[in-house]
């Protein structure tokens, strides 16, 4: 395929995977892909191989040489990103024009509400971004990373479900069909279960979320708790932000949604629906940037 427009690229990376897009502002998105975990945080090597080849696969997608993204314009929101930190390895590492480094929450907030459109947000993911917008600015609570934040997320529900797995094997709490299943998981053996922990990234306790989803919803004691406080968190950080019932409100990510039976009522009388994805938010934001020619 051949482009005459200027190319763009948009990825948006987190603890379980990234996505990238690439396209035109003319054409819009001509190809998309998805890779590895993109936590730059984290893993750093990992995030940048596993973006890049995200990347790579959206421009073969699209018909596009990989020598024709030298000349493109990046927007790069990744999670655990800290721009003065990292934005120089960025540049260093990937063979784009222009890059602007983001973390991953503005394109998150413009994908679901829209630019310009105030609302609430709880994207609850491997991570957690909780965010609220005048339309204007943006405002969040915590997104501190794993080791000290990100309450309620897929992550911090695997860590707590583990938890709450070794307390029932020392007898400090009663089994539960949960807490058996995943001991089970370790082949009953509690140090294979601590040896897993010395390297577990956030991704790896994320991928025990669904278990603790399913078996809260299924009337388990310690995934009923641990689904009850990560709520808990999320009304006090929805009131930081100034949220009152019947504002607009989105659930969104792999595990937003299953938190809808665990808050108040009036809290979801101004629940909406996401209007795309952190992708289609990161394209918008490199449109944008491109538009007004402010990247470096």
């Amino acid at each position: 395929m051949s482009i005459s427009a200027p190319l763009l690229i948009a990825v948006d990376g987190g603890g379980t995977g990234c996505r990238a897009a690439i396209g035109t502002r003319r054409d819009g998105i001509l190809g998309r892909a998805s890779g590895g975990r993109a936590n730059i945080g984290n893993d750093p090597d990992r995030a940048l191989a596993n973006l890049r080849g995200a990347v790579e696969a959206a421009a073969a997608e699209a018909g596009l040489p990989l020598t024709a993204l030298k000349d493109a314009t990046a927007f790069i929101g990744l999670a655990g990103m800290n721009v003065a930190r990292d934005e120089a390895r960025l540049r260093a590492a990937l063979p784009y024009a222009r890059i602007h480094a983001d973390d991953d929450r503005p394109a998150c907030v413009v994908g679901a509400l829209g630019e310009g459109v105030a609302g609430w947000l709880l994207a609850i993911g491997t991570g957690t971004i909780v965010a609220a917008t005048d339309g204007t600015a943006y405002r969040y609570v915590g997104s501190w990373g794993f080791h000290l934040a990100d309450q309620g997320s897929g992550a911090w529900l695997g860590r707590g479900a583990l938890d709450f797995a070794l307390q029932c094997h020392d007898r400090v709490l009663p089994h539960s069909d949960l807490t058996r299943a995943l001991l089970a998981d370790f082949g009953d053996d509690p140090e294979a279960l601590v040896s897993f922990s010395l390297t577990a990234q956030p991704g790896d306790y994320a991928a025990f979320a669904p278990k603790v989803i399913a078996a809260a919803e299924a009337g388990d004691r310690h995934a009923q708790a641990l689904m009850q406080e990560g709520a808990a968190y999320y009304l006090r950080a929805l009131k930081a932000l100034d949220f009152a019932p019947g504002d607009p409100l989105c659930l969104l990510g792999g595990i937003g949604p299953h938190y809808a039976r665990y808050l108040p009522e009036d809290h979801l009388s101004g629940l909406i629906a996401a209007r795309g994805t952190a992708l289609d938010g990161a394209f918008h934001l490199v449109c944008k940037a491109a538009a007004e020619e402010v990247l470096p």
